[in-house]
């Protein structure tokens, strides 16, 4: 059976290492930064016993996941002495493989696993990797371990070259990152009439949930609504109008935003070309 070991077992790697010691993959080391163990989980990993030194982890796995950082993968690559057939797979969403050129020139099969997923702690990694895209990039046959890793994870995998991994991850970062930004610039906005942050983001959640929803069920350029979906310039003069008075520093993000969306409305097909104009007239910097 293929001997697995992770060097970094931080939030990623120890949540992969639950979720896939729960899939009876045989696990025989792992190494971290820090001594103390990583926090925010009450399971373990019981056949998983922490190493001294990352050579340590290298010397006895088949498999090794490198889960630091996206800053210290070269670092760690470069310091050990990794050996012929071995395989070492980073979970970096932006970096390519070819972060891990020292151990391709030691003969080990290099490749990247990475779960299209949120990582706020473990416990809640551990709930939100299984049914998660993985973006791969590998050569047989460490692509076809990687993934029936992904499937026995209950996710799908996804193929990439090393020049996708930026914009792959680029747009991770607009639809996870982002996605926060525009809540935390909601909830601000909503302090404006002396509703505080904690409880104009629990009103604002069954919204966002929904539109969740809308865009599962339903699909873009479908599930878009308000007022630029409906072409109501005199609304989005309105709210331009109550920005740069109330919150001025969103006028041009909203601006932006709005100027991005009319696309989408055009492509739905509840305004014209006409009507797309005068949009983007609005909204067009002052």
């Amino acid at each position: 059976m293929l001997k697995i070991g992770f060097i970094g077992a931080g939030t990623v790697g120890t949540a992969l290492a639950i979720l896939l010691s729960e899939k009876g993959y045989r696990f025989v080391g792992a190494s971290r930064k820090s001594k103390t163990p990583a926090g925010g989980s009450s399971k373990t990993v019981s056949n998983l016993r922490m190493l001294g030194s990352n050579q340590e982890v290298a010397d006895i796995a088949d498999l090794v996941f490198i889960t630091t950082p996206d800053d210290a993968i070269a670092a760690v690559v470069s310091e050990v002495n990794w050996r012929s057939g071995q395989s070492v797979v980073h979970c970096s969403g932006a970096d390519s493989t070819d972060v891990l050129e020292p151990a391709c020139k030691a003969g080990a099969v290099v490749g990247g696993f990475h779960p299209l997923q949120t990582f706020a702690g473990i416990e809640q990694a551990v709930s939100n990797i299984p049914g998660s895209t993985f973006a791969i990039e590998a050569e047989e046959p460490l692509k076809t371990t990687l993934k029936e890793m992904a499937v026995n994870l209950g996710g799908n995998a996804i193929e990439l070259n090393a020049e996708d991994k930026a914009a792959y991850h680029a747009a991770a970062v607009f639809a996870c990152n982002y996605l926060v930004t525009l809540v935390k610039l909601s909830t601000d906005l909503w302090q404006t009439f002396s509703i505080p942050p904690d409880k104009a983001t629990q009103s604002l959640l069954p919204l966002l949930r929904g539109t969740l929803n809308n865009i599962e069920n339903i699909g873009i350029p479908n599930c878009l609504t308000g007022p630029i979906a409906r072409g109501d310039t005199g609304t989005i003069t309105k709210h331009i109008n109550t920005l740069e008075e109330k919150a001025p520093a969103l006028v041009s993000t909203y601006r932006e935003m709005g100027r991005q969306t009319v696309p989408i409305s055009l492509a739905k097909g509840k305004i014209d070309e006409q009507r797309s104009k005068e949009l983007e007239t609005i909204l067009a910097k002052k």
